[in-house]
């Protein structure tokens, strides 16, 4: 351990004078990073900005009014103070070219929007569109903002654009939606930058936190003795102790090992990597607490986030904010008080209209409608705008290749929209079991739209189990369905939606030498019903075939009931087991709070006849009991008789249930295999586009 911690301290000490370099001498920097970055970008398809046509794009996207140009007046001034009270940091990211290369200030390029779609009235739902609908593109140098800033209107066009463009299009939805949403220029590591989660734990996998219980104390209690322990069997846990504790110490020492084989080098450019982000601010839409949306992912992250190295500047659609606090610990430290002059320095006051009048100008360019009715003020007509370019059909498919793979740590995720796959597939999450995702050992799907109402897939590659979970409203009442294979008799767990079902029916196991099923809510209190086959006479295996005439033996049916509290426990029945071979039948009641053994009954088969020849049903060689608490009735031999007549009269009732049971098993699986052999899928009546 103590030469791994020095090794890694050589190797960091190293790293941080290689990094003390760059930083002394970023002109270098910034001619070889653009190399860099074309290794990183290389799974993008090429896209020639250049080529776009702006030809549709209103006059206000190609010319200046006299508000735009007094607004890049102000900005200039305020950058010319900004400069000379802080020389040492970066120019600002203040006014870009856009695609028609006319400069730009960043505030007028906010497009509040509220989309016609439910799922894009949250946050959430504004973050995952973004990612999802937009490919991601690096920026040209890393530690240098972009020179031009597009429209959200043509990077909904194109469905592509950096972190900037990817931020200022989320942002847009969000103030749309009500939020108090900030574009945020700062800096971040190179996992946020380059979209790289591979060394992240998927989302998927990660489990709930366990709220801890917290258990009352109690003033008064009774003091517990400890019980009496032997010396040597104490001596004999420490040794046991201690080697389990050295085998771990051994364990933990390997894992170390390959963690520091596994932890990725430390980036040269860390800290003076450039990122765009959104900020939401505590308060509207009842957010409680103020956090980060990294558009490239759609996920949130607190602002203590050590992900977040620094901001410069945010902006909104009314002003431009500048930090002017320290970022050396990150933006944990930093205070987002708005209204602080200290903490961030104000470009606009708030008495200045204009960002107002200059929106109402776009908003005359786009909107031309003499019968409209009264012009709302602000930013509400460019949302029109937006909208025409984004239809259902669009919406519905996100994602601008057809597909989204996100590789994550030992997994690896897959997004499809709804009926690019014939299956109804919409999602895959493949895990596996090591780092370099060759093993896989497990594989979940979900789908959407299936008319069999099939939800969930889960496979197990070890085990070769596959696990089926349905929606309600399968014609068969299947909520869940466990099986290695589709064929009779190879082991198949099935469950129901019981409250549907007459039988309260929940649970089904079925192997090719028994059947349990569980209920739920039963009238008789019944809970579980366990039945054990024979083999069949000409030893004939029904795996793979589907022999319906040749049925399976019954050997034994057991019943288990909860207890019924209008009855007497001693005429309460617990267990009752029919031997069908023994043609024996066995009752256990259930117990009294103060008893301690369980009345029982046990009638054996009959071997006497009468003189008619007729069997004796009733004799004291055929029936055992042991009813210590029982009252005088179960002492009557008339009352055993007339049980017994009620027994065999269940027992043939059962036969049946159990059959029935067995055809139910075998049409469930006929019919899985049809609704597998033709998948269809079920177009909303709403969805007009898709019924088209």
């Amino acid at each position: 351990m103590e030469v791994l911690e020095e090794t890694e301290e050589a190797e960091q000490t190293a790293e941080d004078l290689n990094s003390l370099n760059i930083s002394d001498s970023l002109q270098d920097a910034e001619t070889k990073v653009p190399e860099e970055e074309d290794s990183v970008s290389s799974d993008v398809p090429g896209f020639d900005w250049s080529s776009i046509d702006t030809s549709h794009l209103p006059s206000s996207y190609k010319t200046n009014s006299r508000q735009e140009k007094k607004l890049l007046q102000i900005a200039d001034h305020f950058l010319q103070q900004y400069t000379h009270v802080c020389p040492e940091r970066k120019p600002l990211f203040l006014h870009p070219v856009n695609e028609c290369g006319v400069e730009k200030f960043v505030s007028t390029t906010l497009r509040p929007t509220l989309l016609p779609y439910t799922e894009l009235y949250h946050w959430s739902g504004c973050a995952s569109f973004v990612s999802n609908y937009l490919t991601m593109e690096p920026l040209k140098c890393p530690i240098t903002p972009p020179g031009s800033l597009y429209s959200p209107t043509t990077i909904l066009k194109y469905q592509r654009g950096n972190c900037f463009d990817f931020t200022v299009l989320l942002c847009s939805l969000l103030i749309g939606a009500g939020y108090d949403a900030y574009c945020v220029h700062g800096y971040a590591s190179q996992e946020i930058c380059a979209l790289d989660q591979t060394q992240d734990l998927c989302p998927l996998l990660r489990k709930p936190q366990e709220v801890p219980i917290m258990k009352k104390s109690r003033k008064y209690r009774v003091k517990i003795l400890a019980e009496p322990q032997s010396k040597f069997e104490l001596q004999q846990k420490a040794k046991k102790k201690e080697e389990s504790e050295d085998v771990q110490k051994k364990e933990e020492e390997e894992e170390v090992v390959t963690e520091v084989q596994e932890k990725p080098k430390r980036d040269p450019l860390h800290g003076l990597r450039v990122h765009a982000w959104v900020l939401v601010l505590s308060g509207k839409r009842k957010v409680p607490e103020t956090f980060f949306i990294n558009p490239f992912t759609g996920n949130s992250h607190n602002t203590t986030d050590e992900c977040f190295l620094g901001i410069e500047s945010i902006w909104n659609h009314r002003n431009y904010w500048v930090n002017m606090q320290d970022c050396r610990k990150g933006c944990k430290d930093l205070s987002f008080d708005l209204n602080d002059a200290i903490c961030w320095e104000i470009m606009l006051p708030e008495s200045n209209k204009l960002l107002t009048e200059s929106s109402e100008r776009d908003m005359d360019d786009m909107v031309s409608d003499p019968n409209s009715g009264s012009r709302a003020v602000g930013m509400l007509y460019p949302s029109i705008f937006l909208t025409s370019l984004l239809h259902t059909a669009e919406f519905e498919n996100q994602y601008s290749q057809g597909k989204k793979v996100i590789l994550y740590k030992q997994a690896k995720l897959e997004k499809w929209a709804p009926y690019v796959n014939g299956d109804g597939l919409v999602e895959r999450l493949t895990v596996y079991a090591d780092l370099d995702c060759t093993k896989v050992v497990e594989v979940t799907e979900w789908f959407k739209n299936r008319e069999d109402m099939l939800d969930m897939r889960e496979t197990n590659k070890q085990t070769h189990l596959t696990t089926d979970y349905f929606k309600p409203g399968h014609p068969l009442l299947l909520k869940a369905h466990t099986y290695t294979s589709l064929e009779p008799e190879t082991g198949h767990t099935m469950e129901f939606y019981h409250k549907a079902r007459a039988d309260d029916l929940r649970k089904r196991v079925e192997s090719a030498t028994e059947m349990t099923e569980y209920f739920v809510g039963r009238d008789d209190f019944l809970h579980i019903r366990h039945v054990e086959f024979g083999e069949r006479e000409n030893g004939m295996d029904m795996a793979g075939t589907r022999p319906e005439l040749q049925l399976r033996p019954i050997v034994q049916i057991k019943e288990c009931f909860h207890r019924n509290p209008e009855k007497p426990a001693d005429e309460d029945v617990e267990e009752c087991i029919f031997m069908i071979e023994d043609d024996s039948i066995q009752l256990t009641y259930h117990l009294e709070d103060h008893d301690t053994i369980a009345s029982k009954v046990a009638f054996f088969r009959a071997i006497q006849r009468d003189r008619k020849g007729d069997e004796i049903f009733l004799t004291r060689d055929t029936c055992v009991k042991y009813q210590p608490w029982s009252s005088e009735k179960h002492k009557n031999v008339l009352h055993l008789y007339k049980l017994l007549l009620e027994l065999r009269k269940e027992q043939k009732e059962l036969k049946h249930l159990v059959r029935e049971s067995e055809a139910e098993v075998l049409n469930v699986l006929k019919v899985r295999e049809d609704e597998e052999a033709n998948i269809k899928l079920t177009v909303s009546m709403y969805n007009a586009a898709k019924r088209e």
